[in-house]
This record gives C-alpha cells, structure tokens and sequence, in this order.
C-alpha cells in the first residue's frame, strides 16, 4: 500500500479476525515504534508484544474500553518512564502519540487493522507484563485483521471539512 493510501485507511479496528498474524509483520510494526522521532533522540519508550489469547484477555481488563485487546491477534503495551514532569512528561506523551501513530500506519500499509486503550489499572498491567516500578503502560495498541470489512481508503471521512480546520498565515 502507498502511504497516502495506508493514511487515508487507517481507522480504529476493534474486532479482528481469529487469525495470528505473521511475526514479521509483527516485526515491521514493532520496528515502525523503534524508529519514530523523539524529542531529543529521547526515545522514552519500551513495548511489550503479547500474543497469549489468555494473557490478551487478562489484558483487556487494564480499562473499560479494552474489551478488543481480548479477541486481538496481538497487542502492544507502550511502556514509558514513570518520573517525567512538566515539560518532560509534556514530550514523553507527544513521542509516544508519534511511536503510536508509526505502529497504526505500518499496520495499515499491512492490511492490519488497529485500536488503542487507555490503561487505568497499573498494577495489574505491571503483574501481566513484568514491567518494572520505574514505568508505566501508557496505552495499548490492539493489531489483527479486521473481521468483516478489510482496510481501504475512506471516501468520505467522517472529519470536519478541510477549510474550517485549515488556516492559512492567520486563523
């Protein structure tokens, strides 16, 4: 897929096919995080991949909303520093939109679809994934192939129009 075309695809995907995917595809995403520009050069995450349907059932219970992190081929957790202040923290959540971000369009230019979740539980997330007290999981990041309507450009998004979002030189 080109990359306008993984743009214009990507959308928020909360019920996959029960089908693995590929670990190499998983690689490539994986790798589309790792290289995502950070403030810096900072790169202030770690992810965790998981794949165990028991593990990823588990996982959904992290948030109210993460009820597709359950029936997902895989799901990875964005793990970050969990003593950024101010304007640290300020950057540490604007890298990880950017890592987040990276991963969901790799996934599209795959046919992969994705959904993110918010993560409330901590202690329960640091218990299934084994990250350590000095972090966090910021947000989870849900992958599989979209059952019933695979990714392809979205004609007529459901945004606001482009001129009452676009400025030009002045508002």
């Amino acid at each position: 897929m080109e990359t306008w075309d993984a743009i214009r695809s990507r959308r928020n995907v909360r019920a996959y096919e029960d089908e693995a995917l590929p670990r190499e595809d998983l690689d490539r995403i994986l790798e589309a995080g790792r290289r995502s520009p950070s403030s810096q050069n900072w790169q202030p995450w770690d992810f965790v991949l998981v794949t165990e349907r028991p593990r990823l059932q588990e996982l959904a219970k992290v948030w109210q909303g993460a009820g597709h992190v359950a029936r997902s081929a895989a799901t990875v957790a964005l793990v970050a520093p969990a003593d950024a202040e101010g304007r640290r923290r300020d950057q540490l959540q604007f890298d990880l939109g950017q890592a987040t971000m990276a991963m969901m369009l790799a996934a599209a230019d795959l046919g992969i679809g994705s959904g993110h979740a918010a993560v409330s539980e901590q202690d329960l997330a640091r218990d299934l994934l084994g990250f350590p007290a000095d972090r966090f999981c910021a947000f989870l990041i849900a992958f599989g192939l979209p059952a019933g309507r695979p990714l392809r450009p979205v004609e007529r998004p459901d945004r606001r129009p482009f001129d009452d979002v676009v400025h030009i030189d002045r508002w």
